[in-house]
């Protein structure tokens, strides 16, 4: 019976931060529209003549423009206008006059494939990198791995790309850069990648891999830096508690004892590695952009060049749902593992 309420406060607990958490969604995604709609407003320039067809547009067209998108209206009727649009996705992309959320839908897959890829990386790299560091701490081995995550952690990711493409593509010919592979004939999650294997198609996965490993490889890396360290530390902090102390006294062996710090070290490293895949996953704009990838983060640079504020303010309303799921989803993970958390 004292177990049973022991469970049900449990779930009562979680229950009761899971709503707390999910009612700072709103005011988030509010918020995060709201600034980026006055920064566009309070821009000096005219996107509607960009809209319209630049210096050549007539007077016509371009009043016909602010009429439609409310831009004759004060600034609280235009942003009300922007997010109802986006909630009804009847926001129209004044660039071609396509919903605004149909245009994002179709680069999605190629965004979150892409994040797949470097998500892939940085747990392959982060992990074992930071486990191995931390076990051979103040060793050349340890100065040499924290020197390399420090560099590519510190390196603009357009020089890293820059610098693979010359390495993988043109040194070794390793990858190609030309074209995005079909996806397979039967979609069952609509992410190729994953549909490939579920489906056994092989060779469009292998096709797949080498469009988007190299790509992945370069957002992940500097990701795979942070989780490196973040990892090092954990397991070193870990590793001098109390608990760990009275085994190594009481002769436990070193695989053991190994096992038992590695489980406590990977409990707030869980948390992070669903923030950075969020990160990932809104990080692409210029990933995609040096590798010509029709991603949603090439999308969000040609908004912002051709003045395009509903794609922009659509992306970025996509983006924080992306951070806001991602933070929740850490806080569920940290929650489950850590009950401590949720009062």
């Amino acid at each position: 019976m004292v177990l049973n309420n022991r469970e049900g406060n449990d779930v009562a607990g979680l229950g009761k931060f899971l709503v707390r958490r999910a009612l700072t969604f709103v005011p988030t995604l509010i918020g995060v529209t709201l600034i980026v709609f006055v920064i566009a407003y309070v821009i000096p320039a005219n996107p509607v003549r960009a809209w319209a067809g630049g210096e050549k547009a007539s007077q016509a067209a371009i009043e016909m423009i602010k009429k439609e998108y409310h831009l004759d209206q004060p600034w609280y009727d235009q942003y009300i206008f922007l997010v109802k649009g986006l909630f009804t996705n009847s926001l129209l992309d004044p660039l071609n006059q396509e919903p605004v959320f149909d245009n994002i839908g179709n680069r999605f897959v190629v965004t979150f494939q892409l994040a797949l890829f470097a998500f892939f990386f940085v747990v392959l790299m982060g992990l074992p990198l930071g486990i191995i560091s931390a076990l051979k701490r103040n060793s050349t081995v340890d100065m040499v791995l924290r020197i390399i995550a420090l560099v590519f952690i510190s390196t603009p990711i357009y020089v890293i790309a820059y610098l693979f493409i010359w390495l993988f593509f043109i040194h070794w010919n390793a990858t190609t850069l030309a074209g995005i592979p079909p996806g397979p004939p039967h979609k069952i999650t609509h992410i190729p990648v994953i549909d490939d294997i579920l489906t056994l198609n092989w060779s469009n996965f292998v096709q797949q891999v080498k469009r988007f490993w190299l790509p992945g490889f370069t957002l992940g890396i500097a990701a795979a830096g942070v989780l490196m360290r973040f990892t090092r530390n954990s397991f070193l902090e870990a590793y001098s508690r109390d608990s760990t102390l009275f085994l190594k006294a009481k002769g436990v062996p070193k695989s053991r004892l190994y096992r038992h710090v590695l489980k406590n070290a990977l409990v707030p490293v869980i948390t992070i590695l669903a923030l950075q895949f969020g990160g990932l996953l809104a990080g692409t704009p210029i990933t995609e952009t040096v590798f010509n990838l029709p991603g949603i983060g090439r999308y969000a640079l040609q908004a912002i060049m051709y003045l395009d504020f509903p794609a922009l303010i659509g992306v970025t309303f996509l983006y924080a749902i992306v951070f806001v799921t991602a933070n929740l989803i850490a806080d569920i993970l940290y929650a489950i593992i850590d009950p401590r958390v949720r009062f």
